[in-house]
């Protein structure tokens, strides 16, 4: 089964603070020019997305340069929307973490710089949220400088609880972007 991790994108779309808003404008129609087409504008950050060290780290890969293995792999979903605050090193499992990608519900809460440090240390290979963001820009710096990738504003991630699953999310290959808006899927396995 495959479960759909993404928000839709429209003009209803909510957006960061002072990222610029989605704008999607018909372009063509059937009718009068044979073909149907919209034309869009957003943010690389819009929706369900991908952060590439470049949204944060001085001469980071852009998102265009990194190796699409970043981007899918075996997940482990990790719940912590009974806390409150930041998410502390207290809530989460001691171990599980090397190689895979890693997806925090949290309800909105943010990860903690200390809970990032341990993500790196551990070797995650990517980690996720369905916050709109992943924590301040301490916890961004932390994972982006070691070149994991951070996807943001992911849904639907309650069908994955306690669930083994495989997640893929390729971003589009931006030249020179920051990020990009990604189609975020889980591949559940079969119990």
């Amino acid at each position: 089964m495959i479960v759909d991790l993404s928000v839709p994108i429209s003009e209803e779309t909510p957006v960061y603070p002072d990222d610029p808003p989605v704008g999607i404008k018909l372009w063509a129609v059937i009718d009068r020019d044979g073909y149907y087409m919209n034309v869009l504008k957003m943010g690389e950050h819009t929706g369900t997305h991908v952060d590439a060290p470049a949204h944060f780290i001085p001469g980071g890969k852009t998102i265009d340069e990194m190796p699409l293995e970043r981007f899918a792999g075996e997940g482990l979903l990790v719940d912590v929307r009974k806390g409150e605050g930041e998410v502390r090193l207290d809530e989460i499992p001691d171990e599980g973490y090397f190689g895979r990608i890693i997806l925090f519900l949290t309800g909105g809460r943010e990860l903690s710089p200390e809970v990032a440090l341990f993500l790196v240390a551990e070797g995650a290979k990517a980690v996720g949220t369905d916050a709109m963001s992943i924590g301040d820009d301490a916890v961004h710096r932390i994972l982006l400088s070691e070149e994991v990738p951070v996807f943001e504003n992911l849904t639907n991630l309650e069908a994955l609880v306690g669930r083994s699953f495989t997640f893929l999310a390729f971003p589009l290959k931006i030249e020179g972007g920051s990020g990009s808006p990604v189609r975020a899927v889980a591949f559940l396995q079969e119990d």
